[in-house]
């Protein structure tokens, strides 16, 4: 009986004394690590990284860009049924246990001693939050107890679904996806509320080992995996029979799926990119900025659409190539079976270029074609989506039209192809031009839609910003502004005639013409501009002087070293890229203000806007409130009902949302607004009278706009507005040789910009600038520019500026017997 006691006593005072040890040897661990320790308060302020995304106006995704996929979660808007599939894979205990798991740790210990590595670790989740905010992933005990310690930190600050929370936010669940929110995009192409009980589970099984319960790389192993926790489920009582018995049965669908990007505008993506780099540094792309752009998702696809289908017409008015290649003859096939084979590896092969998308010739009938595309997709090619493509000789000529489908195709061509609206496919190849489209608000600069080229996945090349080309007649208005500006009127008489310079600064004799090599003789500035007549151009530029010329359009905000010191500007011999061009006719468009392009509206992080756009607007009333005197650019004003009469009050949120400023930044004027006035009225008869005619088509009289053709119709354009839409298009070959010799900017490039414009002036009803004061209205002979004698049956109406109003009536104008006008050669320059 004593020898028990003893026994007994021997045991308590050595399980006393073990404690004690365990207590004494923890507390030195503890006052070992703890000063090493990471504050657990900066939690609750984590800063997950998060990849730069980029929105338009409305919202829609444009891209991402970032290393990690992540879309943080509110606890609250996770499904119950995610957040019990983890517990049951990672933690079953965790509303219960402190934030260490000790049957879990004692396991992972007898795993170490016994195998000399950590199996299946022990971790809580508690564990793993701390692990993955503030430990390396390093497997030894030294990590062990600062992952316990941080764990019982954690859960003292921080409730349980707070970091259930971070941990459902943080973990990695492999292909570039941080969290569950990024996992169900990744996997599924879903966001996480639309996830069935089985695609949960599988994604609850990922954290165990990203790569080898990969879905994806290993659907077997990752199918065990799910099975296995769907069961653990169905043991703890979260899930009925039946949940799981269907579940369980459920195929692996998961499949890779990039961003979903709801817009396409790749360009724009480039260009935001850029500038957050330029803004933000490195921290564009962990920061989780969410940038929301002045891009209108509407405009932007129909930009796409116009500027695509346009370099189609321009590509199938000049014939067909051919196709890529002939697979049959390539590989010397004889076998139909062994073609298939064939067609169909080089179908997987083959990439899609925009809205072209490859195809195998199968079978070749009289009046179609039958084509195999991918996803063993097998449709038709019509006739009347073949018989466009005659041969192709050279850029200014091509063979017969073809007659049947075997005279253009043949069994193993592979081809392009791209649907039409009715879904019906044709024929197609890569275009060879190129193009740009630009579309701004003229009275604040927010770009609406931009496009600066056919595919910019073949070519990141942005020709609206980047690309420097000849502007031809489209720069003539501003030569005529700077005429009418230096005191010349719309009714000036100028003669369409030859002429030869000696000019030093254009090296030589100089002889230059018009487009077709005719003269009209005595005409005014008006009719010179808008049938834009170089010779006009030239004797105009001659008459203003080119010092004084450029000056006015550096005051524009022309870039002035692009501006040629020489008689060639009349001609618009200038280089200078789209958005350049645009920019200066903003200030025409919008009655003489200065007002700077710009993309990105605002800058968000976690709800907090960080950076906001204040862009300069035009204000007419702030120049009322002012009396007329002369205001800055810099200067900011609260905004008030006093803008109701400005012109620009329906277009202002298109720039700035009122509700989320209260204060505006008045554009400089930098062109006399009668000057403005006169000019638009003019672009409005190029329109109407004169090489913008396919325009009519939008039966609209509040537009206008030039045309710009260059020597050898190497570029060709054409840039129309209204008062709140301005659009610029481009078209040309990337290395600067010619579209041929039938291509001008009325047949090429306007095309697409009445296409787009269609959509964008939709439901708008026609507005036209304000007429400012100082400007008159009079009869005059259109023979001399004079004021018209009382019952001439010729006489028209033209706009003045109220000091340069003819004074004196028209002499006789009624022609001699040879049918020449009796004004004299004086009256001429």
């Amino acid at each position: 009986m004593k020898r028990s006691a003893k026994l007994l006593k021997f045991f308590l005072w050595s399980g006393l004394a073990s404690i004690s040890g365990l207590l004494l040897v923890s507390a030195s661990v503890f006052l070992y690590l703890s000063p090493s320790l990471p504050s657990v308060d900066s939690l609750r302020d984590t800063h997950l990284q998060t990849p730069l995304r980029i929105y338009s106006k409305d919202e829609l995704l444009i891209a991402e860009f970032g290393e990690k996929r992540r879309t943080p979660v509110h606890f609250e808007d996770t499904p119950e049924k995610l957040v019990k599939a983890f517990m049951a894979a990672e933690d079953d205990r965790f509303y219960y246990h402190p934030g260490v798991d000790i049957v879990g740790l004692l396991r992972a210990a007898v795993q170490l001693v016994s195998t000399g590595r950590i199996q299946s670790g022990g971790s809580t989740i508690t564990m793993q939050v701390a692990k993955n905010f503030f430990l390396s992933h390093e497997r030894v005990f030294s990590r062990k107890f600062n992952e316990i310690l941080l764990a019982l930190q954690i859960e003292q600050e921080l409730t349980k679904n707070e970091i259930f929370e971070l941990y459902l936010n943080k973990i990695y669940l492999g292909n570039r996806a941080y969290g569950v929110q990024a996992a169900a995009q990744v996997y599924y192409g879903k966001s996480i509320n639309e996830l069935s009980l089985a695609q949960l589970a599988m994604i609850a099984g990922l954290p165990k080992a990203p790569s080898r319960y990969n879905p994806i790389n290993d659907p077997d192993r990752a199918l065990i995996r799910r099975n296995w926790i769907l069961g653990r489920m169905q043991e703890l009582g979260y899930i009925r029979d039946e949940d799981y018995q269907v579940a369980v049965t459920d195929p692996v669908t998961a499949s890779y799926h990039g961003t979903r990007i709801e817009l396409q505008a790749p360009y724009i993506a480039e260009m935001v990119r850029q500038e957050m780099v330029e803004r933000f540094g490195p921290e564009t792309y962990t920061e989780g900025f969410r940038v929301y752009t002045t891009v209108d998702s509407r405009l932007q696809e129909t930009a796409n659409h116009s500027v695509a289908n346009g370099l189609f017409a321009y590509t199938e008015k000049h014939g067909y190539k051919g196709p890529i290649r002939n697979l049959n003859e390539d590989n010397h096939i004889g076998d139909e079976d062994e073609s298939f084979a064939v067609w169909q590896k080089a179908l997987k092969k083959a990439r899609s270029a925009g809205p072209l998308k490859p195809a195998v010739i199968t079978l070749v009938e009289e009046q179609s074609a039958t084509i195999l595309m991918k996803q063993s997709k097998v449709t038709i090619l019509d006739w009347d989506n073949i018989e466009w493509a005659k041969k192709y000789i050279n850029v200014n000529a091509f063979g017969h039209n073809p007659k049947a489908a075997t005279d253009v195709l043949k069994t193993g061509d592979l081809i392009w192809v791209r649907q039409m609206e009715d879904g019906r496919f044709r024929l197609a190849q890569e275009p060879e031009a190129q193009s740009s489209l630009i579309s701004v608000n003229p009275e604040s600069g927010a770009i609406l839609a931009l496009l600066g080229g056919f595919n910019f996945y073949d070519s990141m090349y942005n020709r609206a910003t980047q690309a420097v080309r000849q502007a031809g007649s489209s720069f003539k208005p501003f030569v005529y502004a700077s005429a009418l500006d230096d005191g010349l009127t719309a009714a000036t008489i100028i003669n369409d005639a030859p002429v030869v310079f000696a000019d030093e600064g254009l090296e030589g004799t100089w002889r230059p013409n018009n487009d077709n090599m005719k003269f009209n003789g005595p005409m005014r500035l008006r009719e010179g501009l808008y049938r834009s007549r170089n010779l006009i151009s030239i004797r105009v530029l001659r008459e203003v002087g080119i010092s004084k010329a450029v000056e006015f359009m550096d005051k524009l905000g022309l870039p002035k070293e692009a501006i040629t010191q020489n008689l060639s500007l009349a001609l618009g011999n200038v280089a200078m890229t789209p958005l350049e061009m645009t920019t200066g006719y903003a200030t025409i468009a919008n009655g003489g203000f200065k007002v700077t392009p710009y993309l990105i509206n605002k800058v968000e992080v976690l709800d907090e806007v960080v950076f906001k756009t204040s862009p300069t607007i035009v204000c007419r009333e702030c120049l009322k409130q002012e009396d007329n005197e002369e205001t800055s650019a810099e200067q900011t004003i609260e905004s008030s009902s006093d803008l109701s009469a400005s012109v620009d009050m329906s277009e202002l949120a298109t720039a700035i949302e009122a509700e989320e400023t209260d204060k505006i930044t008045p554009a400089e004027q930098v062109m006399d607004p009668r000057v403005n006035y006169i000019i638009n009225d003019i672009l409005r008869d190029v329109i109407w009278k004169g090489t913008g005619k396919r325009a009519r088509a939008l039966e609209r009289h509040d537009i206008g706009g030039k045309t710009g053709t260059t020597n050898d119709s190497k570029d060709v354009w054409f840039i129309g507005f209204n008062p709140n839409v301005l659009t610029s298009v481009w078209v040309g070959m990337d290395n600067n040789t010619t579209l041929g010799r039938w291509e001008y900017g009325g047949n090429t490039a306007l095309p697409i910009w009445l296409s787009y414009m269609k959509v964008a002036l939709e439901g708008m009803p026609e507005q036209r600038l304000p007429q400012p004061e100082g400007i008159v209205t009079v009869k005059i002979d259109p023979e001399t520019g004079q004021l018209a004698n009382q019952g001439n049956p010729n006489a028209i109406f033209e706009l003045f500026r109220k000091e340069n109003t003819p004074k004196v009536s028209s002499p006789d104008t009624s022609a001699k017997e040879d049918g020449t006008p009796t004004f004299k050669p004086e009256d001429l320059f």
